[in-house]
């Protein structure tokens, strides 16, 4: 018989643990602190002086700035349980200060749809705005405000006609209601169309990579002297993002429109006082120009000896076709309208008629029509 105390055995896996806990421990005490009580900022280093295209970008955007303003649109909507009406934000956009009287040059479509008008200048003073007038097909609204002029800096005016390409460009404007917004790029192209609110061209227009996103609209598009080349106006973009691919209405438009807009409320077109066929006829016809349907009584037409369409006896003989202004051929009635749009009402220009066959010039004075 055996006698004493036997030993006691631990399962292997408990002396492992042991020893896996004294090296950690171990290992532990020869790792440093993770934290530092002693820890401060680092020292700044000076940047020292700026680039000169970046403090040429700081001024322009300092004087710039404070030309424009923030524009939102809202609509009245009707409770149809509590038929009540409510004052609803439908969308925002850009705009910039005209002149000292406080009229405000922004884009037609940002306003269009508006039962209500709101300004809001960078120093972020809001005023009701007032539709002074428009013109919609080249998508330009005129609003006025009762902002006193020490409030208002107009913007300057440029020259978008000796634009090149590759030119800096500068816009400013409220990009997703984010107000003050300044991206800068280049002039991309010159002489694109595009479409304005009522489906009608408008030409010539500037199309750069300068980042223009929603809200944009109606904002300025600046060169690099600060001064206004063009109103943006429209962006290419499938995501409805800006895709670097902007458009803008040039300046020299706008200058021409906006002083017929605050002079009368819309934009009094020249014409001739003859109704034209449309494009399907005139290609049914073959005619390279525009046709004649008729002339209006005692009209500028009528005067100068133009003649319309008209059915005799022996069948039906077209009137006048219309093949050049000033010697610049036009070919559809798009073309013809353009080309007359560049006149005042009241100025003399020279129609080349194409009459049974035969080229000839008429002078004609331009009238006002509607």
């Amino acid at each position: 018989m055996q006698t004493g105390h036997s030993k006691r055995r631990f399962p292997p896996i408990i002396y492992w643990l042991v020893l896996a806990a004294v090296a950690w421990l171990a290992y532990e005490s020869f790792q440093p602190s993770l934290f530092d009580p002693d820890a401060r900022p680092r020292l700044v280093t000076a940047r020292g002086d700026l680039a000169a295209d970046e403090k040429s970008t700081i001024e322009l955007f300092r004087n710039a700035s404070p030309t424009v303003v923030y524009i939102t649109s809202i609509a009245l909507r009707r409770n149809l349980f509590s038929l009540n009406v409510h004052e609803i934000p439908q969308g925002t956009g850009s705009g910039f200060i005209w002149d000292n009287d406080g009229r405000i040059v922004t884009n037609y479509h940002v306003i269009s749809d508006a039962n209500r008008i709101e300004v809001t200048l960078a120093d972020q003073s809001t005023w009701k705005g007032v539709l002074v007038g428009a013109a919609p097909d080249l998508d330009i609204a005129v609003l006025k405000i009762s902002a006193p002029a020490s409030k208002l800096k107009p913007i300057t005016i440029g020259d978008s006609d000796s634009l090149l390409v590759g030119q800096k460009v500068f816009a400013i404007g409220n990009p997703f209601g984010l107000d003050q917004t300044l991206t800068t790029g280049i002039v991309s192209a010159l002489g694109r169309e595009i479409s304005s609110a009522t489906g009608r061209t408008i030409r010539d227009v500037i199309q750069t990579d300068a980042a223009i996103n929603p809200g944009n609209s109606g904002g300025p598009l600046l060169d690099s002297a600060g001064r206004l080349v063009g109103v943006n106006t429209a962006i290419y973009s499938p995501s409805g993002g800006s895709a670097g691919v902007g458009f803008a209405v040039p300046v020299s438009e706008v200058n021409r429109i906006v002083p017929q807009v605050i002079r009368q409320g819309k934009v009094i077109k020249p014409g001739l006082g003859v109704s034209l066929a449309n494009e399907s006829l005139n290609r049914r016809l073959e005619i390279d120009g525009v046709l004649i349907i008729s002339v209006y009584p005692n009209s500028p037409a009528e005067a100068a000896g133009l003649r319309g369409t008209r059915r005799d006896s022996e069948g039906t003989i077209l009137g006048d076709i219309i093949a050049a202004v000033n010697e610049k051929k036009v070919h559809t009635y798009n073309e013809l309208r353009d080309e007359l749009e560049k006149y005042e009402v009241g100025s003399t220009v020279t129609l080349t008629i194409i009459r049974e066959g035969e080229y000839m010039p008429m002078e004609i004075v331009l009238e006002a029509v509607n």
